[in-house]
């Protein structure tokens, strides 16, 4: 059985390495150059920016354990705006990472439901995500949950361009 909770600082190392980790997983196959992939772990999954990230007001980590061994995590953002949808009470989404090995076990869905329940508790009336275009098991999780597409968007990681589609789901759907 799965343990999880809000993280604290000293699970940025945890939390830095589970990016790396599950990003790699799930989009490393995806470079042709490895070296954009490697500077782009150093620099979004650093102990430091972690560190940094976990202590900012307006975000959530939730860190989820396995026998005591880290599995994932997930990261909310209070008050974050979309250009894809008109709210003013609104919250992100930014990551559900959980390894591979352990997806099956609904840990996602899990960290999902917590940060639902956080997002409504501070008065957001929608939450809003952005998953990458190919990554079609994370969408039919999403859509599942009742999440709609309201945008696509490109995102660079050096020489590499990727399609995200923007996903929303209004309180209480």
């Amino acid at each position: 059985m799965a343990h999880i909770r809000i993280a604290k600082q000293e699970d940025a190392p945890f939390i830095a390495l589970l990016g790396r980790v599950t990003f790699t997983e799930a989009f490393g196959h995806l470079f042709e150059d490895v070296r954009d992939l490697h500077t782009y772990l150093s620099t979004t999954f650093s102990v430091q920016k972690i560190e940094a990230s976990l202590i900012k007001p307006n975000n959530i980590f939730w860190i989820a354990f396995m026998e005591k061994l880290p599995i994932g995590y997930a990261k909310l953002k209070l008050h974050s705006p979309s250009d894809f949808i008109q709210s003013e009470r609104i919250s992100q989404l930014q990551k559900i990472y959980v390894l591979k090995d352990f997806q099956s076990m609904k840990i996602g869905k899990k960290l999902q439901d917590l940060m639902l329940v956080k997002a409504t508790e501070i008065g957001s009336e929608y939450i809003w995500l952005s998953v990458f275009q190919g990554n079609k098991r994370a969408i039919a999780f999403y859509e599942k949950n009742n999440f709609k597409f309201v945008g696509n968007h490109e995102f660079r990681i050096g020489k590499k361009v990727f399609d995200f589609v923007a996903m929303s789901k209004k309180r209480y759907e």
